[in-house]
């Protein structure tokens, strides 16, 4: 049997990527591919649709793999094929082992890719599909994003292995306090694919587009002709006015982020413990070396410094605690710099004698850090990894943090992050590439600066609260409380935040009147409970590490059933997903971080009829003997999404209402904020009719659907004179666009390249004031597309072919032209200029609106779409300037039209002339 393999991964803060290995297209063919991420209040939804066909004349085996943020909890996947959909079922981990390991012993074969890499765990499940057959996969997974470094970034790699006709990214974020930048960068936004790329900010929201043509996803610079490699990365902070932080109410669940700034930094007094034993030789050294270089040069003035190295002994640089002058931080490079590696690993005494260096220097408003590097497992001295924990435990007793980071993969990881966790830190896994030192660098660059320590947030009325107390504050982070609100009577609710910064006891209190809250719409009720109870599990399952006995069993029992009421795939759960025979079973396990390559005890993994491998604590999905599903029309599915948490673009903000008692057990918890690792409107497929029209033939009809437009919710704000449209202008260097107005009725030229004999010209609707009701494209002399409100006509001299509104999505593609339609829009390439024009429907009213994708770069494209960036000073009053010219402009609103939810954006209004800086009849025509 022939394999193909169709993969996505999902990762970073926010990875998506999809891998296939290469095969023909007669084969196997990817013929939709879409990923939707939506990011409301830094809580990340992703659902990944991949639709593909089997051309091939025997039935082939299709596999889909996905790769997701170790933070992140699978929720949703789905196959449907032939129209039947099987859905995944979250079981008790052992329960869905017993399972597969009966579907095993019956001789039935598995298959099983199971793989890690720094912050990735793998899904992977298969089907076989009959010649001609369809399949449909779709995956959803839910993560909190975090702050690092006064940022979110939300990252996505793009790795399909195949031109995909049908490609898209879309990335929605709704941030009530507003965002206060948005950056797209990577591998996928470079010259050749940066016209594939658009973004629109507006307040509180920002939408973000990738739709590379085919020939664009062969032609960057990052592409072969197996199709896109590389990262698209959107990294946004939010604006934050208020220093008592951001809520969420609704549903009974409260939720608050808490972030301030403008504090003074408190002074640090940080012992690095650095391993300099035998197995450190080589690179590992030399980059340790290099790091701390680096470190010690970034250390701020009025910190205090110590340094220890060992092995099976202990060698301290100095003494005391050292002031970060620039006599002693260069001494201290010249001791880092002749650090040879040699003996054993002596970690008891070498962190006993940190705590010792620390506890003997006391200052007051000072925070103290205890960092230590090791990349192997206790082996001289006091070797017993539970009495080590516990004498670093009895040492530190509870006043400073203690964070450990194991450098590759041969360290007891288990023993470091538990020893972390149990004195306030957290442990990071260092992996052996060449910017290891990099990586050193960046998780100093995390702690390098407190603000505030010893937090400690109180809520009125809530219970079941999330962890409350925080042991350190550090610039550029974020600390998030859930809880579940115990009086639903409430007028008002009260939160009180309690903390020391450098000099002084704080205190940071708020009252939120629940009646000035805007309600939150029906299908956004459950955003909040579902948030905490992802921060639940999830210090639940970091608690758990730390306890004995009934205490244990207790913390992991809760997070088991909240594992299990939520459908989150945790290392307590996993997703059982039975096909057609009852025996067809698949099993996705999550494992722990500490689980060491090789070493998957839980689980027994077959890869392509070969037993065992390399697990990387990955995340393993087991497939037993996939079925073969014969050929038949599968419908299109609109994106499951999760109950009340639809969609992309249109997506409203979430009050809160809020309430809190805390957590038994939780309430004690001491974290670091930002280091603790908790570490669409509708989106909806349409039909279409097809036909194929030769000349003076008869009309060839294939499978005709009902039409069906969507519906777009139009926010109150004040629209453009009832005698005219409204246009855009975005600016790259301002926040807000500019925008003008045209009368009604004109014929307009929006777009021409008279070196390339393109021109395009569109008719505005004479009613309704929204848009244009038709629009005409010319390439050379012969090629010819018209596009309606009621249809698509297409002909290239000889041959012409029709598409009518609410038809099956379809494609159309001959020599330099390209025609898509799907869900309400068609994308259209001709040449070297790609245009999507989407279909509205607002108050009775259908027009069309074309969104530029990708047009030439030369100064010689003339219309009213020519310029898509307009570069202009704002100055004072409501005063524009643009090229040397001022006008006055008033602050007013516009509909952008180019996106499908439609979202109302603040502009400056100015005259046509101004805008365009020309004459209204310079852009008009005589005839479409």
């Amino acid at each position: 049997m022939c394999q193909a393999t169709v993969s996505v991964t999902l990762l970073g803060f926010l990875l998506i990527s999809a891998i296939a290995a290469p095969t023909k297209k007669e084969d196997v063919e990817i013929y939709r591919f879409h990923i939707n991420s939506t990011v409301t209040s830094r809580y990340a939804i992703t659902v990944i649709t991949s639709r593909v066909v089997n051309q091939h004349s025997e039935s082939k085996e299709i596999n889909f793999q996905v790769k997701i943020p170790k933070n992140a909890f699978i929720s949703k996947f789905r196959m449907t094929i032939d129209g039947k959909t099987y859905d995944g079922v979250v079981k008790e981990k052992e329960a869905a082992q017993q399972q597969y390991s009966q579907a095993v012993a019956r001789g039935e074969s598995a298959g099983v890719v199971s793989s890690v890499g720094r912050t990735l765990e793998e899904f992977k499940t298969s089907v076989t599909v009959a010649a001609n057959g369809k399949v449909t996969f779709e995956l959803t997974y839910e993560e909190l994003l975090k702050r690092r470094l006064g940022k979110y970034e939300l990252l996505i790699n793009a790795q399909p292995m195949q031109p995909v006709a049908d490609f898209k990214i879309d990335v929605y974020i709704h941030e009530d306090p507003g965002i206060s930048f948005l950056e797209v960068k990577g591998g996928l936004n470079t010259e050749e694919l940066a016209n594939a790329v658009t973004t629109t900010r507006s307040g509180k929201e920002a939408w973000v587009h990738f739709y590379p043509t085919r020939e664009q996803q062969t032609m960057c610079k990052s592409c072969t002709e197996t199709g896109l490699n590389g990262d698209l990365i959107i990294t946004y902070d939010v604006e934050r006015v208020n220093p008592n932080g951001d809520w969420k109410i609704s549903n009974g669940y409260v939720a608050h982020w808490f972030a301030p700034m403008g504090i003074q930094q408190i002074p640090k007094n940080v012992v690095f413990v650095i391993d300099r034993s035998g197995s450190m030789h080589g690179r590992k050294m030399e980059q340790t070396r290099l790091a701390m270089q680096r470190i010690l040069g970034d250390l701020a003035s009025d910190d205090n410094f110590g340094l220890i190295i060992f092995d099976s002994h202990v060698d301290v640089w100095k003494q005391e605690l050292l002031q970060a002058t620039e006599s002693n931080v260069n001494l201290a490079k010249s001791f880092v710099r002749r650090i040879e590696d040699q003996g054993a690993t002596d970690i008891n005494s070498a962190v006993l004698k940190g705590v010792e260096m620390i506890n003997r220097h006391p200052r007051e408003g000072s925070a103290s850090i205890l960092i230590l590097l090791t990349d192997g497992a206790p082996n001289s001295g006091v070797s017993n990894p539970e009495r080590i924990q516990a004498n670093v435990k009895e040492a530190i007793g509870g006043k400073f943090a203690l964070y450990c980071l194991g450098f590759g993969f041969d360290v007891n990881f288990d023993f470091l992050e538990k020893m972390a966790l149990e004195n306030g830190g957290l442990a990071r896994r260092i992996y052996e590439d060449s910017d290891a030192d990099l990586q050193l660098q960046g998780f100093y660059e995390e702690v390098a600066t407190p603000l505030l320590h010893d937090l400690q947030l109180n809520y009125e009325g809530a219970s079941n609260l999330t962890q409350t107390e925080f042991g350190l504050y550090y610039n550029g982070s974020e600390i998030v409380v859930a809880g579940e609100i115990t009086d639903n009577s409430l007028e008002s609710f009260k939160v009180e935040v309690v903390a020391f910064s450098k000099s002084k006891k704080v205190k940071y209190e708020e009252t939120v009147s629940l009646r000035d809250l805007p309600e939150v719409p029906p299908q956004h009720e459950n955003f909040t409970q579902r948030l905490w109870a992802y921060l639940t599990v999830k210090q639940l399952l970091r608690k758990e590490l730390t306890l004995k006995g009934e205490e244990k069993e207790a913390a992991k029992k809760e997070a088991l059933d909240l594992s299990l009421k939520y459908s989150f795939v945790t290392p307590l759960t996993s997703m059982v997903v039975t096909k057609p025979q009852e025996s067809d079973t698949q099993v996705a396990h999550k494992p722990k971080e500490g689980e060491e390559r090789g070493r998957c005890h839980d689980c027994l993994l077959v890869s392509q009829g070969r037993r065992g491998g390399p697990v990387g604590g990955g995340f393993h999905i087991l497939a037993h003997s996939p079925p073969v599903f014969h050929p038949a029309h599968s419908p299109p599915m609109s994106h499951p999404g999760l109950p009340g948490l639809q969609g992309l673009p249109g997506l409203q903000a979430m009050p809160v209402r809020p309430a809190m008692p805390v957590r038994p057990g939780l309430q004690r918890e001491r974290g670091i904020s930002g280091i603790s690792d908790y570490e669409v409107a509708e989106h909806q497929d349409y039909d279409y009719f097809f036909q194929i029209e030769p000349q003076s033939a008869d009309f060839v009809t294939m499978n005709p659907r009902p039409t069906k437009i969507s519906q777009f919710q139009m926010t109150s704000l004040p629209l453009p004179p009832a005698n005219s449209v409204r246009f855009l202008i975005s600016s790259s260097s301002q926040p807000k666009p500019l925008c003008y107005d045209i009368p009604l009725a004109s014929k307009i030229r929006l777009l021409a390249d008279p070196s390339s004999q393109f021109s395009m010209n569109g008719e505005l609707t004479l009613y309704g004031g929204k848009g244009f009701k038709q629009i005409a494209i010319h390439y050379k002399t012969n090629h010819h597309l018209t596009i309606s409100t009621s249809g698509i006509n297409y002909s290239d001299g000889q041959n012409a072919v029709n598409f009518v509104w609410g038809q099956e999505p379809t494609k159309h593609e001959a020599d330099s032209v390209s025609v898509i339609l799907r869900n309400n829009e068609v994308d259209v390439t001709i040449g070297s200029v790609r245009v999507v024009f989407l279909l509205h429907k607002e108050d009775r009213d259908v027009f069309l609106w074309p969104a530029i994708r990708q047009q030439p770069k030369h100064g010689s494209l003339q219309g009213i779409l020519a310029k898509t960036d307009v570069q202009y000073e704002k100055l004072l009053g409501s005063r524009i300037k643009i090229n040397n010219q001022e006008e006055s402009a008033s602050l007013s609103t516009a509909t952008d039209y180019r996106l499908h939810s439609a979202p109302s954006v603040e502009c400056w209004l100015v005259r046509l002339q101004f805008a365009l800086q020309g004459e209204l009849s310079d852009f008009t025509v005589s005839q479409l």
